[in-house]
């Protein structure tokens, strides 16, 4: 989960990070040029999301269960608006005329969707419930990486992309093993590894 953390600000900062106090209205996630209101919102709440997912495990492990489940709860108003977000930067990106582009934060958006719901209807059942949590949190490594791998090192959309499936199939095989080895149910991430294959080849289709 820290991972994340210095993979988003090395992924956004050449389209988000260093225009970070140039507002353009014209800005789009597609040509990248200034920043709006809009985006300083949207990337509160994906903030938000990555810190929770770091915080939160932190305070099981130091048994601060009081705290973990307030931010929890917090979480339902919270989600809410991250989803909201996401739908409007798909509209963005669809009147943008690069429609393909939008793929990548629609699915991320079913995913993070899928997965939340998930680990809440699986709220009682702390070891399920984890892991749907840990589900969430590979639909925020694709769009930093994803910008990485394009404006930093030059490298084409469909390979980084590409790349980025190799590498949550990488973490998550660890994941599975790691369960198995120390007899954890580890359908959960048997589920998540299902879904991300289903949307790297609808992704390699289109």
């Amino acid at each position: 989960m820290l991972f994340l953390i210095p993979v988003v600000f090395a992924g956004f900062y050449t389209t988000y990070f260093s225009h970070i106090s140039d507002f353009n209205e014209s800005f789009t996630a597609v040509t990248g040029g200034g920043v709006t209101i809009f985006h300083h919102i949207h990337a509160a709440l994906a903030t938000f999301w990555i810190l929770l997912l770091v915080i939160q495990p932190l305070l099981i492990r130091y048994k601060r269960f009081k705290i973990h489940k307030t931010i929890g709860k917090i979480t339902y108003f919270i989600f809410p608006l991250l989803i909201i977000s996401l739908i409007i930067l798909i509209l963005n990106i669809l009147k943008s005329g690069h429609p393909i582009r939008a793929y990548g934060t629609f699915s991320n958006t079913i995913m993070l969707f899928l997965f939340y719901s998930l680990a809440v209807y699986n709220k009682k059942n702390t070891p399920i419930h984890m892991r749907y949590m840990i589900g969430t949190s590979f639909s925020f490594l694709g769009p930093p990486i994803g910008r990485f791998g394009v404006f930093i090192l030059g490298m084409q959309p469909k390979i980084i992309n590409n790349a980025v499936y190799i590498l949550v199939y990488l973490i998550l095989t660890g994941l599975i093993l790691c369960d198995r080895k120390h007899g954890k149910n580890f359908k959960p991430f048997i589920l998540i590894l299902i879904v991300w294959v289903i949307r790297q080849i609808v992704f390699n289709i289109i």
